[in-house]
């Protein structure tokens, strides 16, 4: 038999051989990994991985600053003051490394620093959501802005994954093509063989 057909038998027998330690493995696996996610060392360094990932790292990031930005503007909209705002919207960000910037924000601005010099200063904030907040600070419209800053990026956000989802699903689509295309090749090319050697 082709060597391609013997490594799939193989394989079929040994998924099949050893299926519950592979379930059981898969499930333990799963269950660390879920476990170090929660984890505050873990949540750090995934974060970090995320914010990383080439074109996936923006779009993460900007979803996480239109989160923040929009949750500011709730909270000030309730009067809640600065400070408080920051510490609460801060806490309340998906993403460790974000939710640290805001955090340490909140304690420049405690000092008498602007926000938008605040969040300069923590290397985390796009240029851009800077200009913006710099804008709402010196016209007395900081809310508006902030809500201004949220919308930008949440569709800035939906236009960069439907760009990203147009690039993996052909890509998608090519991996499970190849994998089929083995798997055929390899039941079929014994039946050629076979063809072949009565010929001769």
């Amino acid at each position: 038999m082709p060597t391609v057909t013997l490594y799939l038998i193989a394989f079929g027998q040994t998924v099949n051989h050893y299926f519950p330690f592979i379930v059981l493995g898969i499930a333990a696996i799963l269950l660390i990994g879920w476990k170090w996610k929660n984890s505050d060392t873990g949540a750090e360094k995934l974060d970090r991985m995320r914010l990383k990932l080439p074109v996936l790292g923006s779009i993460w990031l900007k979803y996480q600053i239109a989160m923040f930005a929009r949750m500011m503007s709730t909270l000030l909209a309730g009067g809640l003051p600065l400070v408080p705002a920051l510490e609460t919207a801060g806490a309340s960000i998906q993403s460790r490394t974000v939710a640290r910037a805001a955090l340490g924000a909140a304690e420049r601005v405690r000092e008498g620093l602007s926000l938008s010099r605040s969040l300069e200063e923590t290397k985390m904030f796009p240029e851009l959501s800077l200009e913006m907040i710099e804008v709402g600070e010196s016209t007395g419209a900081m809310r508006e802005m902030l809500n201004s800053v949220a919308e930008f990026y949440e569709e800035d956000v939906e236009s960069a994954v439907a760009a990203a989802m147009a690039l993996i699903e052909p890509m998608l689509l090519i991996f499970v093509a190849i994998v089929i295309g083995f798997v055929l090749i390899s039941l079929y090319l014994p039946i050629f063989s076979i063809g072949s050697a009565m010929q001769h």
